[in-house]
């Protein structure tokens, strides 16, 4: 265990020294080509459920870009938007984010101040034209070793989601529907969908990727 510490200290000082991790993708982006003309290039930006999403598997020969990075929460994510997504010259950004405020990943928030930060991101898409799908924050289920309601509570989940469904409502953005075909009959993420209660699996990802596709094509029109 001793030897692990200075280890542990170093990525924990690199974590402070690039909170919002703006060197994670730094050299993939400098990589990354300019969109050819008629490209519709796409990035699903979020957390981990966003970074473990193998995009080439589920969406073969699509112009999509991952820009999700585990552990983040809304804050995190504004300070990279402009790097990681705005930069990228999407013509649409799909953002799945708030799962991990709710769990005070990176402290305490309110839902004021995650609905501000997921405000401030879209306002800052449209200024770019760039067109702005809010997927829902995916239920979590406790049927495993680790009781995912206690920091991600189902209440604040869908009173989280209420919100989102709103202001893409009012705000001419495209609502993405994860939560609800991901349901089972006790308002939990249907157990064959997830192993840890929070992250999808293959079956998971696949049950996600037709909605995602439809959201895609609705923003495009």
């Amino acid at each position: 265990m001793f030897f692990k510490w200075p280890q542990e200290l170093k990525q924990l000082r690199q974590r402070l020294q690039d909170w919002p991790q703006l060197g994670f993708y730094q050299q993939a982006n400098a990589q990354l080509a300019t969109p050819i003309e008629g490209e519709n290039r796409v990035v699903f930006f979020g957390d981990s459920i966003t970074e473990f999403w193998n995009l080439a598997t589920y969406f073969p020969n699509q112009p999509y870009v991952n820009r999700g990075i585990a552990g983040q929460t809304t804050p995190q994510l504004l300070l990279r938007l402009r790097p990681d997504g705005i930069a990228l010259q999407p013509k649409v950004i799909l953002i799945l984010a708030g799962t991990n405020d709710l769990a005070g990943n990176t402290g305490a928030m309110t839902l004021a101040m995650i609905t501000d930060n997921l405000s401030s991101m879209a306002e800052l898409a449209r200024v770019h034209h760039i067109r702005v799908i809010f997927a829902s924050v995916l239920p979590i289920h406790d049927y495993g070793t680790v009781r995912r309601s206690v920091g991600r509570p189902p209440t604040q989940i869908q009173t989280l989601n209420d919100w989102l469904h709103r202001y893409c409502l009012t705000q001419g953005h495209t609502y993405l529907d994860y939560y609800s075909p991901m349901l089972d009959s006790q308002q939990m993420l249907r157990a064959e969908l997830s192993e840890d209660g929070l992250h999808p699996n293959a079956r998971g990802y696949a049950v996600m990727a037709p909605l995602a596709l439809a959201a895609i094509e609705q923003a495009l029109k």
